[in-house]
């Protein structure tokens, strides 16, 4: 038995969980269908979860169809986790795109679609709530082809769309033969030159296309009534092959979720690519850090759900803690890149006795999930960096749930960036600098990196000219250090080099080097100048053709750069880059600008340099 590891994506509310459920129930992995109203579905458990009727974290359910294990990866659809949905992609081997009948193909919908296609990802397209007032399916079909991609063809016909009695009908492969063409030189070259492809020429083009990222099947049903679901089950076990696996060799894998344990332990999900991990054997994974380096953790694998083979998924608890993103092994080559979070908040106890704990609960939920970034900051507060405000008020309630600790979060700020401008060198000698008592000797160089390197230190010494532990202290001071650049904004694709160093033995102290580093830093930095960034979303607006004048003037003068736009004689679609400080009042402005018929997409992107000072950042 061959196991497949499969994931399913959609906007908010499309029935994903629902879904889960069902195709559990329908093969025997549970008893009764859980209910999202009802808050007892298998894979939405935790409190905030199934008080919320959203999926926050993607978690992992696994049944039997056809002889293959399935592994279903559940992830959420509100766009502040997209990085949780990116995360899941890292390890899946195909996934299931779902929409609804009735509200159609959505932002986020696109978003996923663009993503999928971009790594080339094995993806059926289910069309769910075919049972529910105002579905749709031609009309639907024709959206899917123009707004996410026109390589589909449905393989299934419903009876009765938009009513209790909505029923499916499967189709053989011969319908999808003109669209398969357009993907398929070979299934072209029959259509045109004859003689026609046989059910089984379609069938295997069918596959192939399939599996290979290029054409996309679409499917019909119902997640609650239970309509179509069988035949997407089969589907998947037919269409989407699994990943290629190493069974022997070092294991390698990735840890692409991290959740709580009922007694405060850290449970990961680890999928692995090869090798074999079993309960107690010692294991060690890397870690990259934000500024480039990579550190190792070393630990045994205990409670492990079976043992865990190549190809597979399985949950173990680390006698070390792991994070979201440690690989076991080197790095797969569909490692996400995640936009970095561009919100920055600041978080305080609302009670000042609680600030020490809410501190810890802080640091834990960022080491678990590192694009959180939390930092401390003056007066027993936490630097916290957010995707948005939904994920600013899930931390809030897992804080009280989970923690026991009230927070008070200020309005999100955007988060400025800096970079080096030139270069600049600083020195200086034991035991005197500034007036301050150092016994040590530390001479730094400073220059721009190449972009989205992050923080690199290196050394131009030699590496046995100081004792271990000094150069450790003078690199995480450097790192440190740039947390803070010129204008106080977080300094990023630096570069720092060790170009002089001594010591006094036996009196220097790794304490000197980190005292005296960030003074020969600071002197460094402003002699290689920085330049300051403000980040940028990447934007797309459909509008109606009446609202588009206004809607482009309004995005211009908010300091839009425009990169397309595309439609006809009833809607528009624009697609540019919007400083991030300014989404939210796009947003908020578009419905009146539309009579509520524009829908807005945006995430984190690029950044843009700045004329300097730029008000209210931090």
């Amino acid at each position: 038995m061959h196991t497949l590891n499969i994931g399913i994506l959609a906007h908010v509310d499309a029935g994903k969980t629902s879904l889960t459920e069902r195709l559990l129930f329908d093969h025997g992995a549970i008893d009764r269908l859980g209910s999202v109203d009802t808050g007892d579905t298998r894979t939405d458990d935790g409190a905030i979860e199934r008080q919320r009727g959203i999926t926050i974290r993607s978690a992992v359910a696994s049944f039997t169809a056809h002889g293959t294990r399935i592994n279903l990866i559940d992830t959420p659809g509100h766009s502040d986790f997209i990085a949780e949905v990116e995360r899941a992609l890292e390890v899946l081997d195909g996934a299931v795109l779902l929409l609804s009948a009735v509200e159609g193909v959505q932002a986020q919908t696109r978003v996923l679609m663009r993503t999928l296609r971009r790594l080339r990802l094995p993806t059926l397209i289910f069309v769910n709530k075919i049972d529910r007032p105002g579905a749709r399916d031609e009309d639907l079909l024709a959206d899917i082809r123009r707004r996410l991609t026109p390589y589909v063809a449905p393989l299934a016909r419903v009876t009765g769309i938009g009513s209790s009695d909505a029923r499916v009908q499967p189709l053989g492969a011969d319908p999808a033969a003109e669209a398969l063409a357009e993907v398929d030189p070979d299934i072209l070259a029959a259509l045109v030159d004859g003689p026609d492809p046989t059910p089984d020429d379609l069938r295997k083009s069918l596959a192939a296309r399939t599996a290979d990222g290029s054409f996309h099947p679409v499917y019909f049903g119902s997640a609650l009534g239970g309509q179509g679901v069988s035949d997407l089950a089969e589907a998947v076990t037919r269409l989407i092959p699994p990943a290629p696996a190493t069974p022997g060799g070092e294991p390698r894998g990735t840890v692409f979720a991290v959740r709580p344990g009922p007694g405060g332990e850290r449970i990961a999900h680890l999928r692995l690519y090869g090798g074999e991990v079993t309960e107690h054997q010692r294991l060690t994974f890397l870690r990259r850090g934000a500024d480039g380096s990579t550190s190792r953790i070393h630990g045994r694998a205990t409670h492990l759900s079976g043992p865990l083979t190549a190809g597979d998924i399985a949950s173990l608890t680390f006698s070390t803690g792991l994070r979201v993103g440690d690989h076991l092994g080197e790095p797969t080559d569909r490692a996400p890149q995640f936009a970095p979070p561009t919100l920055e908040t600041l978080v305080t106890a609302r009670h000042p006795v609680e600030a020490s704990r809410l501190r810890s609960a802080l640091l834990t939920l960022a080491d678990q999930d590192p694009l959180l970034h939390a930092r401390p900051a003056a007066g027993g507060a936490t630097t916290l960096l957010l995707y948005g405000e939904v994920q600013m008020e899930v931390l809030a309630a897992t804080l009280v749930q989970d923690y026991g600790v009230e927070a008070e979060f200020e309005p999100g700020r955007v988060r400025y960036l800096e970079r080096p401008r030139g270069t600049g060198e600083a020195c200086a000698d034991l035991p005197w600098h500034l007036g301050t008592r150092y016994w040590a000797t530390i001479g730094l160089r400073v220059e721009p990196g190449e972009r989205g390197s992050g923080g690199v230190f290196t050394y131009e010494t030699e590496l046995g000219a100081l004792p271990r532990a000094f150069h450790q202290a003078v690199e995480e001071s450097v790192h440190a250090g740039m947390a803070t650049g010129l204008t106080g904004a977080a300094v990023t694709d630096y570069r720092v080099n060790l170009i002089r160093s001594g010591f006094v033995g036996p009196i220097s102290t790794a304490a000197d080097f980190r005292g005296l580093t960030p003074i020969v830093l600071r002197t460094a930095l402003e002699r290689a100048g920085t330049r300051l960034f403000e980040p940028c979303h990447a934007f797309e607006v459909e509008v109606p053709a009446a609202a588009l004048a206004p809607v482009t003037a309004l995005l211009a003068s908010r300091g839009a750069e425009f990169t397309g736009t595309s439609g006809g004689e009833t809607a528009w679609v624009v697609t540019g880059e919007l400083p991030a400080g300014r989404v939210r009042e796009v947003e908020l402005r578009l419905p009146a600008l539309t009579h509520g018929e524009g829908v807005w997409w945006s995430r984190p992107g690029g950044d843009r340099e700045l004329d300097r000072p730029s008000p209210g950042h931090r």
